[in-house]
C-alpha cells in the first residue's frame, strides 16, 4: 500500500515511472544506452516494483532521456506511459470494478474513473498536487510535477503522464478518447494541465 501523506511533503512515487521506462528504452536504444541514462539517474539498480520509489532519481532518468535523445524522447515516454495504464488495468483495478464500469454510461464512467485517478494520484504525482479540474470532460493538473520540475521546454513535454491517462480513459470509458498536455510546468513553471476528449468532439 502507499505511505501514508502526513505533514511532511511526500517525495515517492509509484515505481512503474522507471520500470515501464525499461524494456522501450532497450527496444528503442538498447543496453548499452539504456545502462547509460540508469547511471546518469543515479539509479544503481532497478526497484522491485512493490513499494514506491523516491521521485528525484525518477525525474533525473525522464529529463536525461529528453536532454540526450531528444528526437527519441517523447516516443519512448508514450509507449512507457501505455505500459503503465497497462499494469494498472492487469493489477490495480479489481474485474469486478471493470465490470461495474462497462454497465454505466460514459459521462459516469468518465466521472468515476477520474475520482479514482485523484484518489490514487500519489502513483504519478509524488510531490506534486493533483487535482481534477473537471471530471466530464476530464481535466487534470498537477502543480509542481516533479518528473519536470526545474526543466525548461519550449512546449509541454509530459507524455508518460498524458499517455497514462489516455490508456485507462480508452480501456474504461471510450476507446477514442486522447489526453493533450495543454500547458505544462516545463514551460509556464506552473501546473501541468491534461485534457481528455473524445475524437469528433470539440475539446
Amino acid at each position: 500500500p502507499p505511505p501514508r501523506r502526513s505533514g511532511a511533503v511526500m517525495n515517492r512515487i509509484g515505481p512503474n515511472a522507471i520500470l515501464q521506462l525499461v524494456p522501450v528504452l532497450d527496444q528503442v536504444l538498447g543496453p548499452r544506452h539504456r545502462d547509460e541514462l540508469l547511471a546518469a539517474a543515479g539509479i544503481a539498480c532497478l526497484p522491485d516494483g512493490t513499494s514506491m520509489v523516491d521521485e528525484v532519481p525518477v525525474a533525473r532518468l525522464h529529463q536525461a532521456l529528453r536532454r540526450r535523445w531528444p528526437g527519441e524522447a517523447a516516443d519512448i515516454a508514450a509507449r512507457a506511459g501505455r505500459g503503465t495504464g497497462d499494469y494498472i488495468l492487469a493489477n490495480r483495478i479489481p474485474g469486478a470494478a471493470k465490470r461495474i464500469l462497462k454497465v454505466l454510461p460514459a459521462g459516469l464512467r468518465a466521472r468515476v474513473l477520474a475520482r479514482a485517478i485523484a484518489k490514487h494520484a500519489w502513483t504519478f504525482a509524488g510531490s506534486g498536487r493533483f487535482r481534477v479540474v473537471s471530471s466530464d470532460p476530464p481535466v487534470f493538473e498537477i502543480a509542481r510535477n516533479p518528473v519536470v520540475r526545474n526543466e525548461h521546454a519550449p512546449a509541454p513535454i509530459c507524455v508518460w503522464h498524458a499517455q497514462v491517462f489516455e490508456r485507462l480513459y480508452r480501456a474504461l470509458v471510450a476507446d477514442d478518447y486522447r489526453a493533450t498536455e495543454t500547458d505544462c510546468g516545463a514551460v509556464h513553471g506552473e501546473v501541468c494541465r491534461f485534457a481528455l476528449t473524445r475524437l469528433g468532439q470539440p475539446g
